[in-house]
């Protein structure tokens, strides 16, 4: 203390408004992550909820299977798998309502599948054919995010806009914990928090950003922890446990539409295979690790509690199962079939009204394609 204050002569003043900030402590996450599966909240679990992520994660692990054979078969260019982190996809489709906008990056082709998207078109960008492959407007799916967390921000302006329209919408934007590192993450939770925008940011944190992990990425306690320095709360959830992911989302999308702006979600979960096909994974882990997650499995979770419940026995196994490989089944019919491109494609849905340039561009391809076209007919 100085002396004037202690004569009584320093009276400081109180801070401005602009400078008062509110309590941080409810914005903290819980010291461990959120879990209803094996606990005694899972009895209070909804028996139809049960089921039907049961049946959405088989038919997730199977689409997984099949993509990631597809990429070994040269069907695919690459495919960054969710094998492991389905519970995560699964429970992001589900706790939106329609008018919502799902605004996932490149691991989250499930996620989008899941909200209804025909897997062969959520596959298109990874097989090379498209950069989108579906219309995202009629689908409220944002184009599949192969830059680290550009999404995010993205995600903001939709939700922010939508907010000013007075439209019922909320946006979920998917990233994972390598994304978190990104400025874009920064940016899209200042913006979102300071417009209390109807967002919701979901983090998987699948312990790797491709090979660096966590730890070398942040010191912080949890990656949600984050969320209390943007003035928004931050939850902490198991990511391998459909339900308590679901009840944690839906409850974070009912604050966003009822004005209660943005919540950072961090699902703690793993990836159980190498980032893409063209990774190797065991060059910066062990098998023992990946092993010692296989019993936290998402779908056995989910299976062991139906179980005990006596809802599942072999016939709803066996029907799971089947709807299963009826959509890989499918999925790999069309996926082996030859997509008949058009090259001048390649000038479509660039603009809205092209330019100057690309009418010069598509008018010397289409040139060059007239002149091959004509050689090819001379030669037979």
């Amino acid at each position: 203390m100085t002396v004037m204050e202690q004569r009584g002569a320093y009276r400081p003043a109180p801070p401005p408004a602009w400078q008062l900030r509110t309590d941080p402590a409810p914005l903290l996450p819980d010291a461990e992550p959120y879990r209803v599966l094996g606990t005694d909240a899972a009895r209070k679990a909804d028996q139809e909820l049960l089921l039907c992520l049961h049946g959405e994660l088989v038919r997730g692990r199977r689409y997984n299977t099949q993509a990631t054979a597809l990429t070994k078969q040269g069907r695919l260019a690459v495919y960054p798998s969710s094998t492991g982190q389905e519970a995560c996809e699964i429970a992001a489709a589900l706790a939106l309502r329609e008018q919502d906008w799902l605004f996932p990056s490149y691991r989250d082709t499930l996620a989008a599948v899941a909200r209804g998207l025909d897997p062969v078109a959520a596959l298109t960008l990874l097989r090379g054919d498209w950069h989108t492959g579906y219309d995202p407007r009629e689908h409220r799916i944002a184009p599949l995010c192969t830059p680290l967390a550009t999404q995010l921000p993205h995600a903001v302006g939709l939700a922010h806009a939508a907010r000013l329209k007075g439209d019922d919408v909320v946006a979920l934007a998917m990233v994972g914990d390598g994304g978190t590192s990104e400025g874009d993450f920064h940016e899209a939770l200042n913006f979102a928090a300071v417009w209390q925008a109807p967002v919701v940011f979901l983090v998987q944190n699948n312990g790797f950003a491709i090979s660096v992990p966590l730890a070398k990425q942040t010191a912080a306690p949890s990656l949600a922890h984050k969320a209390v320095g943007y003035g928004m709360p931050g939850r902490l959830v198991d990511g391998n446990d459909a339900v308590a992911v679901h009840e944690v989302l839906s409850e974070a999308v009912h604050r966003a539409r009822e004005g209660g702006g943005p919540t950072l979600i961090e699902a703690v979960t793993y990836r159980m295979e190498a980032h893409t096909n063209a990774d190797d994974a065991t060059r910066y882990r062990h098998d023992a690790e990946v092993e010692a997650w296989q019993d936290h499995d998402p779908i056995l979770l989910v299976e062991r509690e139906l179980t005990e419940r006596g809802l599942l026995d072999e016939d709803r196994r066996r029907t799971v199962r089947d709807d299963a490989e009826a959509m890989a089944a499918d999925l790999r019919s069309r996926m082996n079939q030859e997509p008949a491109l058009d090259p001048m494609d390649l000038f479509t849905h660039v603009y809205a009204e092209q330019t100057t340039q690309l009418r010069e561009q598509a008018a010397q391809l289409r040139a060059e394609l007239a002149a091959e076209n004509e050689a090819d007919g001379a030669g037979a």
